[in-house]
């Protein structure tokens, strides 16, 4: 048979589809009750042996090697590999018959004794097997591999098939917010939901997406932080809260940035930007020390150490250091033309607070490579955070870097409402200047506000970029299981 040969072999499993049928075999039963994972056989294996015990387990056929009347193979599940042994003359002449027509990418739930080969491989004996799936595309590692990072993202599952380091980033994503979710409820923080469609998206400085409601007959926001609406319950009473919250912010995609995103945001009544930097540098240290059993990790080539207690640098002594900016003397003219000196390309509109992110991003954040906290940034670009008392330019905020990444962000809360209306005022004005990342004025957390909210500290730590540091991964999307990605094209 001649043409391509995905198409042929394609072809060729629906005749074997069909041949199953002819033999009386249903091709896709319905279930199969486990007695062990391929993880407990190995886990197990001098017991099992010794007592004979038959185990029941199930994956994918990975590999087939057909010997006459035997044949081996691969049975993969979510733990691993196994090889599998059927022989004729244990299976009897029909059901031996069923293994001619299948193939590997096909699913099978096995029965019977564990052992090993004279080469020393550890082996299940089939004694007795349910078909549980007819796969019926060729696995891509078979013509051309799985390595294009487009087909990778856009079918993930024959990534986490085929490539068992992809399913260990997942399962060390999932271990990190579990780990996560222990600290803190020790802790006595309460873990809630806040709504991800919103009136009036606000947390952050970021450009939303929008949607439209049919019932209600009004537009509404995907929220791009939960902030707003975590600060109202503490208003409430909720002394501790968190959330390990889905955020969206209508912006470019990168290997720092997804769309859609995943923060742990958390509050403490009565605390501060101090608080914070406590409890971020015993969170993110123990939990680390919880799964990896070191404080020590490599990243793309960088040894990063997590042993407390971590560096802090203040931010505008940062950039004067590297770049001879003032970033709270020096006028936006003087600014715009040091920052020519240095070679930094800018743009006409970019206020103060713009040249700061972009001097941090450019000069100062390339040698944060283990834990630091940069602490005082310019309260222009921090709407939510309380002012220094000894410098009320600066707000008591800081935020984390790690392998010269942003990880996380806090501050001492604006529990003023007289204040924060005055900054969410000045967010409009830069709204209507066409700042489409500047906050809205939300008048019913400024009504909450009214009612009292305690000193509070504050907390938002990037999920996806701390699971990339560990994962020792380059790209957000990576770790993300399903990343947005444009339509794919014929």
């Amino acid at each position: 048979m001649e043409g391509d040969p995905v198409e042929v072999e394609t072809s060729e499993k629906l005749e074997k589809l069909q041949e199953l049928r002819n033999l009386g075999i249903e091709p896709y039963n319905g279930r199969f009750e486990k007695t062990h994972t391929v993880l407990d056989i190995c886990n197990h294996e001098a017991t099992l042996i010794q007592s004979e015990a038959r185990v029941r387990t199930a994956g994918r056929l990975m590999a087939i090697r057909r010997h006459g009347k035997a044949l081996f193979a691969d049975l993969q599940d979510h733990t691993g590999r196994i090889q599998i042994y059927v022989k004729r003359d244990v299976l009897g002449d029909d059901r031996f018959q069923v293994f001619r027509v299948i193939d590997v990418g096909d699913l099978l739930g096995v029965e019977g004794k564990v052992f090993r080969t004279h080469a020393g491989e550890l082996t299940v004996l089939v004694e007795d097997f349910v078909f549980l799936g007819k796969c019926l595309r060729p696995l891509p590692e078979k013509w051309h591999g799985l390595r294009d990072v487009e087909v990778r993202y856009r079918k993930r599952y024959l990534d986490l098939i085929m490539n068992p380091e992809v399913r260990s980033i997942f399962l060390l994503r999932s271990r990190l917010i579990r780990e996560i979710r222990a600290f803190l409820d020790e802790r006595g923080f309460v873990e809630v939901e806040t709504p991800m469609m919103q009136v009036i998206p606000g947390g952050a400085l970021a450009r939303p997406f929008k949607t439209f409601h049919n019932a209600l007959g009004m537009e509404l926001y995907l929220r791009i932080a939960p902030e707003l609406f975590l600060k109202r319950l503490v208003v409430g009473g909720f002394e501790k809260v968190y959330e390990i919250n889905r955020n969206f912010r209508n912006e470019g995609i990168s290997v720092r940035h997804n769309p859609e995103f995943t923060m742990l945001e958390l509050y403490e009544a009565y605390g501060n930007y101090e608080t914070m930097m406590r409890l971020c540098e015993e969170l993110l240290s123990s939990v680390i020390l919880r799964i990896l059993g070191t404080y020590t990790i490599t990243y793309q080539s960088m040894a990063i150490d997590f042993t407390p207690p971590w560096r802090r640098l203040l931010l505008p002594e940062a950039i004067r250091e590297k770049t001879g900016i003032d970033i709270l003397e020096d006028s936006l003219e003087i600014i715009r033309k040091k920052a020519d000196e240095l070679g930094m390309p800018w743009e006409v509109h970019w206020d103060r607070g713009k040249f700061v992110n972009e001097l941090l991003e450019r000069f100062v954040q390339p040698e944060l490579i283990h834990p630091t906290f940069v602490l005082d940034y310019p309260v222009e670009i921090s709407p939510l955070a309380k002012a220094k008392k000894d410098n009320p330019r600066l707000a008591e905020r800081f935020e984390l870097f790690i392998g010269q990444e942003e990880i996380g962000n806090a501050y001492s809360e604006l529990n003023d409402p007289f204040e924060q209306r005055r900054r969410f005022e000045e967010q409009a004005r830069k709204r209507q200047r066409g700042d489409l990342e500047a906050h809205f004025i939300d008048e019913d957390y400024l009504e909450a506000l009214e009612y009292g909210m305690p000193p509070t500290g504050g907390l938002g730590i990037g999920i996806d970029r701390l699971v990339m540091l560990l994962a020792d991964v380059p790209s957000i999307r990576e770790v993300i299981l399903f990343p947005l990605l444009r339509p794919a094209r014929d």
